[in-house]
């Protein structure tokens, strides 16, 4: 070997050997595996499959770091126990609603739906730029678990109803399944508001269960074979303009996720409230065509001097409901103040919008 090569290789090794080794890369946390449950029937249009997605997207967005075990409504705890399971442990993390929750705190009431309330939009506003959150997380804490708004359905439907509702007297001793405030507004009426999970929606229509039922919209109405049972179908609803899904981790999982975990969590859960959105928004354009001319559906709305008494009633139940605790007084108070700026708003906004779109296109 020439000099000059063997020079050029003793020097080299001389500054390898000399060069300090590369540190290791910081290792990642190992795989966590999360135990999910949801309120909703498996591939639920829009409410079970965005619970999926959502799954999926965790598990994506955190590079498999997080494994998530999915279970739908029933599967592993009944459909009004996922908070429950939730805050025991038996469950991670929950897609669901929080009005199936307000026996346990009635500010839970202005997260999901409240009577002539906000719509999607100005609800997410209130709660990503106002003090929505703060509230929100505030009124969770007593429960151990964290919550994160996971989009809505947009502005549901009023209902089936096997007779038309032609006045206020229409709804005295009805049966009618639905949820939340709007059960009570119904109740003071004369009504009989009726509970079910979703799954069972169905099956209580058709057997007589309840003279009708309120679910969400053209899309997973139709789907849902609600159209077969009652007649008239009342459109828009009064009780949910813009009702709010949720997910709620446990908050000692969720604190012992690392920092950019529980970020890939936030942004899960806010691009799934996103998708969500538009995906009702679509699927509830597409079927309400469809109602009207493969199923022949008929489609009323509730007359003025109906809305008036319940928007009467709902005032009521509403001032009720805010003297019940102070925690509920502070989110009441929070959420009408935004909710009166929207309502000045709104006839120069988008209802002002939608108001000349219909001018302009006849």
């Amino acid at each position: 070997m020439p000099a000059s090569r063997r020079r050029f290789l003793q020097t080299a090794a001389t500054a390898t050997a000399a060069m300090p080794l590369a540190a290791p890369a910081l290792a990642q946390s190992a795989t966590r595996s999360l135990t999910m449950v949801t309120t909703w029937p498996a591939n639920a249009p829009g409410v079970g499959v965005n619970a999926t997605r959502f799954a999926e997207r965790l598990a994506a967005l955190s590079g498999g770091r997080l494994e998530i075990k999915l279970y739908p409504a029933g599967e592993l705890v009944p459909t009004f126990e996922a908070l429950d399971a939730v805050r025991q442990g038996t469950a991670d993390l929950a897609h669901s609603t929080p009005y199936y929750w307000v026996g346990k705190s009635q500010a839970l009431h202005y997260f999901t739906g409240v009577p002539f309330g906000m719509t999607a939009v100005e609800f997410t506003a209130w709660l990503r730029f106002g003090e929505g959150q703060a509230l929100w997380d505030e009124a969770y804490a007593p429960f151990g678990v964290v919550p994160f708004y996971a989009g809505s359905s947009g502005t549901q439907a009023g209902g089936w109803f096997n007779k038309e509702i032609s006045a206020v007297e229409d709804f005295q001793g009805l049966k009618f399944r639905i949820a939340g405030l709007g059960g009570e507004v119904l109740r003071r009426l004369g009504a009989a508001p009726v509970l079910t999970p979703p799954g069972e929606i169905m099956p209580a229509l058709a057997a007589g269960t309840v003279d009708g039922a309120d679910w969400i919209g053209p899309w997973n109405d139709i789907a849902f074979g609600l159209h077969r049972f009652a007649k008239y179908y009342y459109m828009p609803g009064f009780h949910e303009p813009g009702p709010g899904l949720e997910v709620i981790f446990n908050r000692a999982v969720f604190d012992a996720l690392e920092p950019d975990l529980q970020a890939v969590v936030r942004t899960a859960a806010w691009t799934t409230s996103i998708e969500t959105l538009a995906d009702f928004t679509f699927h509830n354009v597409q079927a309400f065509e469809a109602m009207l001319e493969d199923h022949q559906v008929e489609v009323r709305r509730f007359p003025d001097a109906v809305v008036e008494r319940l928007g009467e009633v709902s005032r009521e139940v509403l001032e009720e409901v805010a003297a019940s605790d102070a925690l509920t007084a502070r989110v009441h108070e929070s959420y009408m103040r935004f909710l009166d700026k929207a309502r000045a708003y709104a006839p120069y906004g988008e209802q002002g919008v939608l108001n000349m779109r219909s001018l302009a296109f006849g």
